[in-house]
């Protein structure tokens, strides 16, 4: 790898990023040039690899604008063998204090894809090679207008009392169904959105649903209509029959106040709750696989 160079970028030269071409153009990702100009990323946390002057990689670690993490890898791309990219991410880590979280971007049913698998091999074996650990597999999934299936009459649904309601029945969720941006939840303010999802957005009180079994709570969701993207942030259940009927009442309220799309983000392992968001309508967008050093955060 002699002639090689591995280099920050220098204020100026943020188009270098961008002169390699995207290798996953299916994927929704928020533009470089975008993420500079809101902030989020910044040239010295942007690392290229040259070889004759053409990027062969890149890797931009992304940190929102008041955010009170460290910056994580948001961007990684490789167009050479694993040791290139395992040789990037260790000149960056050891300029940026070591090695932090990987975000690992992927086509939906990227294992399924041998155009895909060509693509990610080198990067995701780079990440290895570097010390990054594999921790877990999230799944995007969109709902854009898919009918929902009439609700039975058996639950009933209402808003939450207060806060004080709405923790109390998360405390008694081992496991959440849906926790969607739960990465940027904690990379961003140090939120475990599975405990306090209310940290992340404690305005918001009024959108949550309760389902009710003969006055009995047997779940909670919490839509979120001014996200990003209308999104459910929470569903968790006390009872899993419920699932069905609390994830179409979700998906039904943000609907109703103008949704065309609402976004669903879910566990890879979690097969019965990506099989219900299928039943209905979601559709997969992406997988989001996270990397992190042997003794990080998952």
């Amino acid at each position: 790898m002699t002639d090689l160079v591995i280099r920050p970028l220098v204020a100026g030269e943020e188009n270098l990023f961008d002169s390699m071409p995207d290798p996953l153009p299916q994927l929704r990702q928020v533009p470089y040039a975008d993420g500079i100009a809101g902030g989020g990323y910044r040239p010295e946390t942007t690392w290229v690899a040259l070889r004759a002057g053409r990027v062969v990689g890149r890797a931009a670690w992304l940190l929102p604008p008041g955010a009170v993490g460290a910056p994580w890898l948001e961007r990684f791309d490789l167009d050479a063998e694993p040791e290139v990219g395992a040789e990037l991410l260790r000149s960056a880590h050891e300029a940026l204090g070591g090695p932090g979280l990987y975000y690992a971007a992927l086509p939906a049913h990227w294992r399924r894809r041998p155009e895909v698998l060509a693509v990610v091999r080198a990067p995701m074996a780079a990440a290895q090679l570097a010390g990054l650990i594999e921790r877990g597999e999230r799944i995007r999934c969109s709902w854009t207008g898919t009918p929902l299936p009439a609700p039975s009459g058996r639950y009933d649904f209402r808003s939450p009392v207060d806060a004080a309601e709405i923790n109390a029945l998360v405390a008694r969720i081992t496991e959440p169904d849906v926790l969607t941006g739960a990465e940027t939840a904690w990379a961003v303010s140090g939120v475990d959105l599975a405990t306090d999802p209310l940290a992340w957005r404690p305005d918001r009180v009024d959108e949550w649903r309760i389902a009710l079994e003969s006055g009995k709570p047997v779940g909670l969701v919490g839509p979120a209509g001014d996200a990003c993207y209308p999104l459910i942030a929470y569903l968790g259940l006390l009872d899993e029959a419920a699932r069905p009927e609390l994830l179409a009442e979700a998906v039904r309220v943000l609907a109703d106040g103008g949704a065309r799309e609402v976004l669903a983000d879910a566990d890879a392992h979690r097969v019965a709750v990506l099989a219900e968001l299928e039943r209905t309508g979601f559709r997969q967008l992406r997988s989001r696989i996270l990397f992190a050093p042997p003794n990080g955060q998952e």
